[in-house]
């Protein structure tokens, strides 16, 4: 299968050596992805925008490995404050509200940059059609 990586351009990605996304085959992996922009923390202290700004970003790694938000099956967030999480959990809903990808929402004691209150990750799937296994299941059936 062909690998294609996507980057963002941060500096880090060729120091730390990774993407800010890789597609192989029809599986995209969104790397954690923060509030930043070069340097800049975009939304300092306010951990809804932080993750508004990360999501933005995640979409434009992801249209350019050919996908869209509606592809995303999984996301994981990392907070350093889960009395946040509603915040964060707001600006998720604002772009996955009829999506409803599986999402996990941790707390971790810091990020990279003290300034950063979320990172974000995401997975997406291309499908060759819209049709699900089996198209007779139920939330609690077996597929």
């Amino acid at each position: 299968m062909k690998r294609q990586n996507i980057s963002s351009g941060a500096v880090w990605e060729d120091i730390v050596g990774y993407s800010r996304a890789v597609r192989v085959g029809n599986t995209i992996e969104v790397a954690g992805t923060t509030a930043t922009n070069g340097d800049e923390v975009v939304g300092k202290g306010n951990p809804y925008e932080q993750a508004k700004y990360a999501l933005q970003k995640i979409e434009k790694a992801l249209a350019q490995a050919g996908a869209s938000l509606s592809n995303v099956v999984r996301t994981r967030i990392y907070v350093t404050n889960i009395s946040q999480w509603e915040e964060v959990g707001r600006a998720h809903g604002e772009f996955f509200k009829s999506i409803k990808p599986a999402s996990t929402m941790v707390e971790v004691s810091a990020l990279i940059n003290p300034d950063l209150l979320v990172e974000i990750e995401a997975t997406a799937i291309l499908y060759a059609d819209e049709k699900l296994i089996n198209e007779n299941a139920t939330p609690y059936d077996e597929v």
